[in-house]
């Protein structure tokens, strides 16, 4: 088991770092005056430069699936990045996340990510000309439609979004939320999930569509802030959806076929937040180690309290434990498969977030006052994370989908005996 990145991990991983040193973190408070200035709902001018600038150097669609790994429906090769592993993208999407628009910087931010990869593995050439090549080359964005209010959605069978077959249309009618990445003015096309079939087996009832966002009959009726936080341009919106009308080519990969495009989705979805999460950890470590030692409590320096002693060393502790983790999943997704790896895929979505929610929250009481006001990003970056310990499945669902496995490695026999590890040898 070797430790050491390899050349070409290093490599991307220091473009990517070098490019964030040199050209996104010197822009920080540019992006925050044009943030701040105008209309919330508007494109801002750095990000499309430093896209520019990122684009030219080929620091671009990293995390694109190799070659290999070759689409469902045709076997085309003119719709790839430059064709990292998940364990290479992983130390490049560390870096990412230690500034929250990086990611877009590098045409790697979701949700246009995970659509990206829907159309790359199940789209047809038609779906991938229309939608796929525009994403691609950072012209428009995307939002994805799955969370409804009405419903438990930790259960995806449970959405009752109608997509009902109308001569050559289908007829989409329901209500959904948290649909990030519609409040963007960019923002073109939805991937949408709902039933074409409600009395079909239980995962064969959902499909997913292609929808147009200026369709008629689609209205954003709010955003929904997080803590208090709007997240433009991005924006997370309630939107409904009356008798939307799309032509039924916009269908991908066929009817029923949504849960399994879900599954396909969601894998390397919620293992890219995971990376991004472990730089997120990083740089709230890095502010609360600057903060303690620049300040005097109760004459001494307050790093020399042995409580911050204390939180300091579990910071550091908790971090590289789960970027162990976070990469012995994305190799095992590389070598064995999305499939395979879906425990360790699970038990990272638990983890990341709230190893970050820690040493965040610890940061913040380091800063005092300072860091429950925007001053320090400690707040935002709170309020981030918590909501990743909902998107892309809550924790409940993950560590019941971990504990059914660590269950079936030891269920009893027919002869009322135990199988125990041993006995069941390389179980992955």
């Amino acid at each position: 088991m070797n430790f050491e990145p390899t050349e070409r991990q290093q490599y991307w991983r220091d473009r990517v770092r070098d490019f964030i040193e040199t050209n996104v973190r010197p822009n920080t408070g540019t992006y925050a005056e044009q943030d701040a200035q105008g209309d919330r709902w508007k494109v801002i001018p750095i990000v499309e430069d430093m896209k520019a600038k990122a684009k030219a150097q080929g620091i671009w669609n990293l995390f694109m699936p190799p070659q290999g790994q070759l689409s469902h429906v045709d076997d085309t090769f003119e719709f790839d990045g430059p064709g990292l592993t998940n364990l290479e993208y992983a130390l490049c999407a560390e870096e990412m996340g230690r500034i929250g628009w990086a990611s877009e910087v590098f045409n790697c931010s979701a949700p246009d990510t995970g659509n990206m990869e829907v159309f790359h593995r199940y789209g047809t050439r038609a779906q991938k000309d229309r939608w796929l090549k525009p994403l691609m080359e950072g012209e428009i964005r995307s939002a994805f439609l799955m969370t409804e209010p009405d419903v438990a959605s930790s259960d995806a069978t449970n959405i009752e979004t109608r997509i009902e077959r109308d001569g050559d249309h289908y007829v989409i009618n329901g209500r959904k939320w948290w649909s990030s990445g519609a409040g963007d003015p960019r923002c073109k096309i939805a991937i949408v999930m709902g039933k074409t079939d409600f009395g079909a087996q239980r995962h064969a009832q959902q499909s997913m569509i292609v929808m147009p966002l200026d369709a008629e009959g689609v209205t954003i009726e709010r955003h929904l802030p997080v803590f208090g936080y709007d997240d433009a341009p991005h924006g997370h919106m309630e939107i409904t959806l009356d008798n939307v009308r799309v032509p039924a080519d916009n269908l991908l990969l066929g009817e029923g076929r949504g849960f399994e495009i879900a599954q396909g989705r969601l894998g390397p979805g919620r293992i890219h937040h995971c990376m991004r999460t472990i730089g997120v950890a990083e740089e709230a470590l890095a502010k609360m180690c600057r903060r303690l030692q620049a300040r005097e409590a109760f004459g001494k320096p307050i790093y020399k309290h042995s409580v911050w002693e204390e939180r300091v060393a579990r910071a550091r502790i908790d971090i590289e434990m789960t970027r162990l983790l976070c990469l012995k999943a994305a190799d095992m997704m590389d070598k064995v498969g999305n499939k395979t790896a879906k425990q360790e895929i699970a038990m990272i979505k638990v983890q990341a977030p709230n190893m970050a929610l820690k040493i965040i929250d610890d940061a913040i009481q380091a800063h005092g006052g300072g860091g429950v006001s925007n001053d320090y990003g400690l707040a935002k970056a709170y309020a981030h994370q918590r909501t990743l310990r909902l998107a892309d499945g809550p924790d409940e669902v993950h560590a019941r989908s971990i504990a059914r496995m660590e269950f079936a490695k030891h269920a009893p026999r027919p002869d009322g005996d135990a199988v125990s590890s041993g006995d069941m040898g390389a179980t992955r």
